[in-house]
């Protein structure tokens, strides 16, 4: 028989994953806080977080589908440019696929928790702010023009977000912002980087913990993967448009509002 309540649990955290993912706001730690508050509970909750991930990715690759083709066929062309900005993501990828396959397992069972997500949230607003605050010209407007030195830092700052509340897309923005990057295109940045890093993730956690899964697993998956692809083309539309003439910091004090709330109900 089917759960539809369940059902809805998961098409509603499917949403809260399409509506933060690519906010420097932390889509996990939002999961982990919005599902323990619907009391949503599912076999292996962690792979329904990765895996509805793969929901928002594709709505990334919808929007961006005449960009990431005219790369691809450059790069099978032998196009420099093209395959240069390849081996840019890849190299931007490769730090956080090594740490996550090699301590995935101690990072869940250490931070996975409220108390971390509040502590994250408040201390990447500060960052934030701080990053906004700093008096400097950004070298490079163009995220085809990301060097190997940048990719590298953004790579680096990428694997600071395993820790929930931390967000991908905010470390990585505030990476290429640290790195001499305009906002804009650090934030075009993260969204191609985030294809290879999700999908990394999403494959890696499903191949581990498919055979725990059932069938009411299986529906809350389908569900929250369509959730999170509705709400994710609104975002990322939105996001682009944002960035190019505002500042993060409206970002940085809902992240420092949202932490310290988290904190006092903690405390309570």
């Amino acid at each position: 028989m089917i759960d539809w309540m369940h059902l809805a649990k998961a098409f509603f955290l499917g949403i809260i994953e399409g509506l933060t993912e690519f906010l420097p706001v932390s889509s996990t730690g939002h999961l982990i806080l919005v599902g323990d508050w619907i009391s949503f509970a599912s076999h292996q909750a962690r792979v329904f977080e990765v895996v509805i991930q793969l929901g928002a990715i594709l709505a990334v690759c919808w929007l961006f589908r005449p960009k990431i083709a005219r790369l691809g066929q450059g790069a099978l062309r032998g196009d420099p440019a093209a395959r240069r900005f390849a081996a840019v993501i890849l190299l931007a990828f490769l730090p956080a696929a090594m740490i996550g396959a090699l301590f995935i397992g101690p990072i869940k069972h250490l931070f996975f928790n409220p108390a971390v997500v509040a502590t994250a949230l408040i201390v990447g607003g500060l960052i934030i702010l701080w990053v906004e605050r700093r008096d400097t010209v950004p070298r490079i407007h163009a995220s085809e023009h990301i060097g190997w030195k940048q990719a590298a830092g953004i790579g680096l700052a990428q694997c600071v977000a395993m820790i929930p509340g931390t967000s991908r897309s905010g470390a990585t923005i505030v990476g290429g912002m640290l790195s001499g990057v305009s906002r804009q295109a650090a934030t075009e940045f993260s969204f191609f980087l985030a294809i290879p890093t999700m999908l990394g993730a999403a494959v890696y956690d499903a191949s581990r913990h498919y055979h725990l899964l059932d069938l009411d697993d299986l529906g809350a998956i389908a569900a929250g993967f369509v959730a999170a692809f509705i709400a994710a083309l609104f975002v990322v539309n939105a996001m682009v448009r944002f960035v190019a003439r505002h500042s993060l910091r409206v970002f940085a004090w809902y992240r420092i509002a949202l932490g310290s709330l988290i904190a006092l109900g903690i405390g309570a």
